[in-house]
């Protein structure tokens, strides 16, 4: 495996199976000099947000990459503030023109209930779906997916789809793998994207992972990285640290026994857990 390797979404779309975060990363040069030293470093997959307000600095950075557009997959994912079907359609014409470029290879919706919808988050996200698959047929988006989507928010939308989501981003790592959850994204066809795979930092507050990464001469976040892709996730590790940035794509060259993993797997709960979709503030 390598940075360029894939897993092959239901559609049929490859996406490599390691990808770049820029959650929290601001808009400007820093978001730009991190996907810039990102892409550099070899990862060809960049995650952003409309919600992130630094698409336009990602997409200056692939301009001045010097990477085809073609060999770089692109995600971003629709605001919880425009969530009708026209409001949809607007913001992904939005992204387009802030990330400077004519498709995207996957587009989520954000939050399944965000709290402006919250009486209608059936019919809201119905809506949204339905101008995301329009704009799959236009050829504006390549596949289409979800983001920190519960069963009960994914059964409901299935109630409508005319194209089932590939894809459910959601919080996963050591401390919350939501294994129930990853159950049913494996059950309905639906690959588990891990976001913040290092607990937003808090993982490296856990003593027991230094004494395996030591046993492996690998750093925590280099084992819990390499912990998320053998459980079949795809992590979106974050960084605006030049050699964090590098040293998070060295995760090929070994493999976590399985007696480890067991280990990494009694973690549950040390530095915090998910978010619930249906009460967080926003």
């Amino acid at each position: 495996m390598t940075l360029t390797t894939t897993y092959q979404l239901s559609n049929g779309v490859e996406i490599p199976i390691v990808g770049f975060g820029t959650w929290q990363t601001p808009d400007g040069d820093v978001a730009e000099h991190s996907v810039l030293t990102a892409l550099k470093a070899g990862y060809r997959h960049i995650d952003t947000a409309a919600a992130y307000k630094n698409e336009a600095s990602v997409g200056r950075a692939i301009v001045k990459s010097g990477i085809p557009r073609e060999e770089i997959f692109i995600t971003t994912k629709l605001a919880n503030t425009q969530r009708t079907f026209e409001e949809t359609r607007k913001a992904i014409d939005a992204s387009l023109e802030q990330l400077g470029v004519d498709y995207l290879d996957l587009y989520l919706i954000h939050w399944p209930n965000p709290k402006k919808y919250r009486p209608n988050w059936q019919a809201t996200n119905a809506d949204s779906w339905r101008a995301m698959e329009e704009a799959v047929q236009a050829g504006k988006i390549r596949a289409i997916g979800i983001s920190n989507f519960h069963p009960h928010h994914i059964d409901a939308l299935l109630e409508t789809a005319t194209i089932k989501p590939v894809v459910n981003q959601i919080y996963a790592n050591p401390s919350d793998p939501q294994d129930e959850l990853v159950a049913y994204n494996t059950a309905h066809g639906i690959l588990t994207e891990a976001y913040s795979p290092l607990g937003t930092g808090r993982i490296f507050e856990i003593e027991s992972l230094q004494t395996l990464a030591d046993h492996y001469q690998k750093t925590i976040a280099q084992l819990v990285l390499r912990w998320s892709l053998q459980k079949g996730f795809l992590p979106l590790p974050k960084s605006v640290t030049e050699s964090r940035i590098i040293e998070n794509t060295k995760l090929f060259d070994f493999e976590i026994t399985p007696e480890d993993m067991a280990v990494i797997d009694q973690l549950k709960g040390q530095v915090g857990t998910a978010a619930n979709p249906d009460e967080v503030n926003f």
